[in-house]
């Protein structure tokens, strides 16, 4: 668990936060996008199988009509039905096996998709402590009010989860004002939204700075490596000059 501000910035939520849940996430962030299935490959696979049924029947009715073609006398038009029939029969589960490949392919391009819309919500969440909070009735009538801070630690390679703990519960009792119970609620809200306020903008003075130090670190970076480039020019040269015979009188 990192116990400094300083230590959090750079990092990205963890993954863990994509399984959503209000023990994990804060609410100002919202929930990700869900994983769903593919509508496309279910269609894709009932095309498939309708495919095969279908070129199953179609070479049954082709060998058929060849059967009865050959005992006819129709040699030429019985041969070619029952050649094609038998084709149709032998070959109808490729319609599923092609559908199957397609819909693979759909989904995992849509799944792609999905989940880097699902890391680019991970990197949108800054790391910095949210306050919240919540009322709930109680069996006997009473209000519980609940702050909750959602404080960020780090985990993993890099990364940063929120640990959720409750900071303060009242109870209020059934027999006490509405209006009471409600401005309390409302003041507990406002201090905490300041908080969140608050911290959100002590990370990102801490965020611009470390960014500005950077900045700054590359120019002076640039400006000495300026420097010895013409440093290293002019000790080139001397050295080329001292290497010449000297100047007759």
């Amino acid at each position: 668990m990192l116990e400094r501000a300083e230590d959090l910035l750079g990092r990205i939520a963890d993954d863990s936060l994509l399984e959503g849940g209000e023990d994990l996430l804060p609410s100002d962030v919202g929930f990700p996008e869900p994983l769903v299935p593919s509508r496309a490959r279910g269609r894709l696979v009932a095309l498939g199988v309708a495919l095969t049924a279908t070129s199953l029947l179609a070479g049954v009715a082709l060998i058929a009509i060849g059967a009865v073609e050959l005992i006819g006398g129709g040699s030429a038009l019985g041969i070619g039905a029952l050649a094609s029939g038998a084709l149709l029969v032998a070959t109808h589960w490729g319609w599923v096996h092609v559908a199957e490949v397609g819909s693979d392919a759909l989904e995992q391009r849509a799944g792609r998709s999905l989940r880097a819309r699902r890391e680019r919500w991970l990197q949108d969440i800054e790391p910095y402590t949210r306050y919240e909070v919540s009322t709930a009735a109680a069996p006997d009538g009473a209000i519980e009010i609940v702050r909750l801070c959602y404080r960020p630690v780090g985990c993993g390679d890099r990364r940063f989860r929120f640990q959720r703990t409750v900071e303060l519960r009242e109870r209020h009792q059934a027999d006490e004002p509405a209006a009471v119970v409600a401005e309390r609620a409302e003041q507990l809200r406002r201090e905490a939204a300041l908080a969140t306020e608050g911290e959100r903008r002590r990370y990102q003075e801490m965020r611009d700075s470390e960014h500005a130090e950077k900045v700054i670190g590359a120019e002076a970076q640039q400006l000495l490596d300026a420097r010895r480039a013409a440093s290293q020019a002019l000790s080139e040269q001397i050295n080329a000059n001292l290497r010449e015979p000297p100047i007759q009188g």
